[in-house]
C-alpha cells in the first residue's frame, strides 16, 4: 500500500515525497528502481517532515539497492509520481544484512523494525567502539548491555570503573524473563582501605627510570631526574624504600622534594614486588573491574597507565589472551590535549592505534567527547552515540563519526533515552533501540521523587508526595528491599529500619573514615555482612599509658623505657599500673595488650557514602549515644577532621 508519492525535485541522493498516510521520521520506505527490468526495489528513509496547512511532505535519503552483494547507489533519479511503500522487515534485513555469527553481541533493535542489530565482537577487537553521550542518557546502561555480551561470548573483559557503577552485574535485572547474574564471571578489584570488599589490586613495580619518573605526582627537573638516574644505578633491585634510602645519602639539596613525591607514592601501596597476576585479571570468560571509587584522580590516572601499558605489552609477547579494555570517563584518562595531558594519556593513545594489530580491543566511554583525544576517538569504526546537545561534543561527534549528515546530526539532540545512533556495523548510520538490560543497572542519578523509578507517573503527584517525605542522609546497603524480595523463595516481610549514625573523616598517614552506630556506639565495617567492632573507651588514659596498649607483640618494661625515654622503675609501675586496670595482660615478666582493648582504626576504613534520598521505613531508631562520647572515645585512636550525622538504612526479613 501506497504511503505517498514524489513530488517536486528528484536527487540520485533525496527527494520529497506527498504523504497520502501517517509516516514517521526515519521509517524506511522501498521504491522500484526507475531503470532496472528486474523488479528490482530501492530501500530509502525518511529524515524530515513538513506540515503545511492540509498538506504533509517528507523528505527522504535514498539509501541503495543491493546488486552483486552490494549496496549500490542510484545513478538517476526517480520519476516525480513514483509511489512509496513501507518497506518490509525482510526487505530492510535484505538491503542492510547485519549479519550473525558466533561472535555477535545483540544490541538492540531498528528503529521502527523488529530487526535485531549485532556488533561483530571479532572486529571490534581490531577495530575500537566508542559510547558517546550527555550524562543521563543511558551510557552507562548501554555499556552495561555491552559488557553482558562480551562476557556471553567468552571474551575476556577489563573495565576501568571510576564511580563503582558495574559491579551490579553481578546482580539480576527486575525482568524475570531475562534476568541474569554474572556473579561467577566478575571479580571486583581495588584500594581495600577504601573498600574491604574488593580483592587488592597490586601494581608491579616500575620497571625502568622512565616510568618511575613518570609515575611522580609532579614533573622532575634535570636535576632531579640526575638523582633519580644516580641513585637508581646504585641499586641492585628497586622497591621505593631502598630509592628513598639511598636519595637520603646524596648531598644534594633537591634530594628533599624528590623524596617526598616518592614517599608520597609509597603511602599509596600501590606497587609491589608481588603484583596482581595478569593471566588473573585477564581470562576467557572472565571480567575484572577495577573500582577506582574513591580513589583521588590524580592517583586514579596512574593505576590506568601503569595498568594498561603492563597489559599492553603482555599482549604484545602474547601471554595472556586478547581482551576487551573498558574505559569508563575516558575524558578523564585521555584528555584533549588542549585541555591537558593525563598520565595515562600517551599508554591509550598507543592502545588506540596500535593495539588492533595485538588482539586488544578499546572500548571509549565519555559524557564529553569534545574533551577525549580526538587521536583516539578517531581510531574507534563503531560509534555508539546517545543524546548529546551541548555544541562542542556535536562537533567532536560529527567530525569523528563517519556518515554522519546534517538530519542524523540534528537528531542526535533529541534522542529519546534508550535510543542510539550506531555506526560501524553496516555502511550507514543505524538509529537503535537499545535492549533491556539482564542485569542490574548501577548507574542511575539520585532521585529525589521517590525510591524507585516510576516511569509514566503524574510529576506533579510525585511532588506531592515529595513535600510530605524527609530527605535524609542515608548509608545504604547494597541489597535493596527488591533484591531481597527476588533472591528469596518463600513469602518474606521486609521492615526498615533507620538507625542514626555518625560518619567520621579521620586522618592516621592518610584520610580514610570510620562509620560509628549511635545506638550501640560500634564501630560499623560492613553493614552487608554485619561486621562491626567494639570502640574502646581509652579517654581516662594518660598520653604514657595510651604508649604501652600500642606497643606492637609482646614487651618487656625495659621496650618502654627505652621507647619512652624514661628509668627502669617508672617503666615498671607503668606497666603494672596498666595490668591492674586490666588493660594489659603479664605473661612471666611480658606483657601484651588485653584483646579488645585496641583495634586497628584504619582497618575499619568504611567504603560507604552518605547518599540524600528519601526512603519508606517502619521506624526511625533515637540514638543512645552523643556524639561528644564517641569523639572522645575515638580521638584517642586517631586525629578526627570533621563528622557528619547520617542513617543506616537495615533492613530486618521475617518470614511469612
Amino acid at each position: 500500500m501506497a504511503v505517498g508519492r514524489i513530488t517536486g525535485k528528484s536527487t540520485t541522493l533525496e527527494f520529497e515525497l506527498e504523504v497520502e498516510d501517517n509516516l514517521r521520521k526515519f521509517e524506511y520506505l522501498q521504491l522500484p528502481h526507475p531503470e532496472s527490468n528486474e523488479n528490482t526495489e530501492v530501500l530509502c528513509q525518511v529524515v524530515e517532515i513538513t506540515k503545511s496547512g492540509d498538506k504533509t511532505t517528507a523528505k527522504c535519503n535514498i539509501i541503495g539497492y543491493r546488486k552483486d552483494n552490494r549496496i549500490r547507489q542510484m545513478m538517476v533519479p526517480f520519476d516525480p509520481g513514483t509511489e512509496a511503500e513501507r518497506a518490509t522487515d525482510d526487505f530492510v534485513s535484505e538491503i542492510i544484512r547485519i549479519e550473525k555469527n558466533r561472535y555477535s553481541a545483540e544490541i538492540g533493535k531498528l528503529q521502527g523494525k523488529n530487526i535485531d542489530v549485532y556488533i561483530d565482537l571479532r572486529k571490534s577487537l581490531s577495530k575500537h567502539i566508542s559510547i558517546l553521550a550527555k550524562s543521563g542518557s543511558g551510557k552507562s546502561y548501554c555499556t552495561g548491555v555491552l559488557i553482558e555480551e562480551i562476557i556471553e561470548k567468552g571474551i575476556p573483559v577489563i573495565v576501568i570503573d571510576p564511580h563503582g557503577e558495574y559491579n551490579t552485574l553481578k546482580y539480576p535485572g527486575d525482568n524475570k524473563e531475562i534476568a541474569k547474574s554474572y556473579i561467577s564471571q566478575i571479580e571486583e578489584y581495588g584500594d581495600i582501605r577504601i573498600n574491604p570488599n574488593l580483592k587488592p589490586l597490586k601494581l608491579s613495580n616500575p620497571s625502568s627510570t622512565e616510568e618511575i619518573i613518570h609515575i611522580l605526582p609532579a614533573k622532575l627537573n634535570p636535576n632531579q631526574q640526575a638523582l633519580v638516574y644516580g641513585a637508581l644505578n646504585n641499586l641492585d633491585s628497586f622497591d621505593f624504600e631502598s630509592l628513598i634510602i639511598e636519595l637520603e645519602s646524596e648531598e644534594n639539596p633537591s634530594k628533599w622534594t624528590l623524596i617526598s613525591m616518592i614517599d608520597h607514592i609509597r603511602k599509596k601501596e600501590l606497587f609491589s614486588s608481588s603484583p596482581t597476576n595478569y593471566n588473573e585479571l585477564i581470562q576467557p570468560g572472565k571480567c575484572s573491574i577495577i573500582n577506582l571509587k574513591g580513589v583521588d584522580p590524580d592517583i586514579q590516572q596512574i593505576i590506568v597507565y601503569k595498568l594498561m601499558n603492563d597489559l599492553f605489552q603482555q599482549r604484545k609477547r602474547e601471554r595472556i589472551p586478547p581482551f576487551f579494555a573498558v574505559i569508563e570517563e575516558a575524558h578523564n584518562y585521555c584528555p584533549e590535549r588542549s585541555f591537558g595531558e593525563a598520565k595515562s594519556s600517551k599508554i591509550l593513545r598507543t592502545i588506540a592505534s596500535e593495539g588492533r594489530k595485538f588482539g586488544m580491543g578499546l572500548c571509549i566511554i565519555s559524557q564529553r567527547p569534545s574533551r577525549v583525544d580526538k587521536s583516539v576517538l578517531s581510531q574507534c569504526s563503531t560509534q555508539m552515540v546517545l543524546k548529546i546537545t551541548n555544541p562542542h561534543d556535536i562537533k567532536a561527534v560529527s567530525n569523528s563519526v563517519e556518515g554522519m549528515t546534517y538530519e542524523t546530526e540534528k537528531e542526535i539532540i533529541n534522542l529519546p533515552i534508550g535510543e542510539a545512533l550506531v555506526t560501524g556495523v553496516v555502511d550507514m548510520p543505524l538509529f537503535v533501540r537499545i535492549r533491556e538490560r539482564r542485569t542490574k543497572h548501577g548507574g542511575e542519578q539520585v532521585n529525589l521523587l521517590s525510591e524507585e523509578d516510576t516511569p509514566g507517573e503524574d510529576i506533579i503527584k510525585g511532588i506531592e508526595e515529595f513535600k510530605n517525605k524527609d530527605i535524609l542522609p542515608l548509608i545504604l546497603p547494597g541489597l535493596s528491599k527488591k533484591d531481597l524480595m527476588l533472591m528469596n523463595d518463600t513469602q518474606i516481610k521486609i521492615n526498615t529500619y533507620l538507625v542514626p549514625s555518625v560518619i567520621f573523616t579521620c586522618y592516621t598517614e592518610g584520610e580514610f573514615r570510620i562509620l560509628v552506630d549511635l545506638i550501640n556506639g560500634k564501630i560499623i565495617k560492613d553493614i552487608d555482612n554485619d561486621i562491626s567492632y567494639d570502640l574502646p573507651d581509652l579517654s581516662n588514659l594518660s598520653p604514657n599509658e595510651m604508649e604501652t596498649i600500642k606497643m606492637k607483640d609482646d614487651f618487656t618494661a625495659a621496650d618502654v623505657m627505652l621507647r619512652k625515654g624514661m628509668d627502669f622503675s617508672s617503666a615498671m609501675n607503668l606497666c603494672e599500673t596498666m595490668a591492674s586496670k586490666g588493660y594489659l595482660e603479664k605473661i612471666d615478666n611480658k606483657y601484651r595488650t588485653k584483646q579488645g582493648m585496641m583495634i586497628d582504626i584504619i582497618k575499619c576504613n568504611t567504603f560507604k557514602d552518605v547518599e540524600y534520598k528519601n526512603v519508606d521505613y517502619e521506624r526511625k531508631l533515637e540514638k543512645k549515644i552523643e556524639i561528644d562520647e564517641i569523639k572522645q572515645k575515638l580521638s584517642k585512636l586517631t586525629e578526627i577532621k570533621d563528622h557528619k550525622e547520617c542513617f543506616i538504612v537495615w533492613h530486618k526479613i521475617k518470614s511469612q
